[in-house]
């Protein structure tokens, strides 16, 4: 607050204009901006994955398995009757195949699922296959997909 001390008339306007209160109002209202705009935003902190096409190499020992829009799981060509069905022939594949690198005294290194699926197949669809063979022992499971047309990298 200002305090006029002199030789002012008593009646006569005051020409100033006060500032005090504007600054304290902006203050308060600067402290209350920044306390809330941490509280509306909230976003729990992810990095979100980048987009790139990588060729993948298909080896010949990898599962290539194809989920249609009818929920029906192919084996290669063949198609299976049910994800326990899948489980336990993934699981059988996986043993032979590490009895073979074992035989051959190579490093054991675990073939890998390629999983194509159809554009209008359920998601629970492919999440049972890919639950399958999670269970079997398998530990790269990938999916295969189309590129966007006019979108070529080398």
């Amino acid at each position: 607050m200002a305090m006029n001390v002199g030789e002012q008339e008593e009646g006569g306007l005051m020409s100033e204009i006060n500032t005090t209160p504007l600054v304290d109002v902006m203050l308060v209202l600067l402290i209350i901006f920044l306390i809330t705009v941490p509280v509306v935003i909230q976003t729990v902190p992810v990095e979100l994955p980048k987009v790139a096409n990588i060729p993948t190499t298909t080896k010949p020992e990898n599962v290539p398995l194809s989920v249609d829009a009818n929920c029906d799981i192919f084996w290669g060509l063949g198609r299976l009757d049910s994800t326990d069905q899948l489980r336990e022939k993934g699981a059988a594949y996986l043993l032979s195949e590490v009895e073979k690198q074992k035989a051959a005294g190579a490093k054991i290194e675990l073939p890998e699922v390629h999983i194509r699926g159809d554009s209008n197949t359920e998601y629970r669809c492919v999440g049972g296959a890919i639950f399958a063979m999670q269970r079997a022992g398998y530990q790269k499971i990938g999916f295969i997909s189309e590129p966007p047309a006019g979108n070529v990298t080398r």
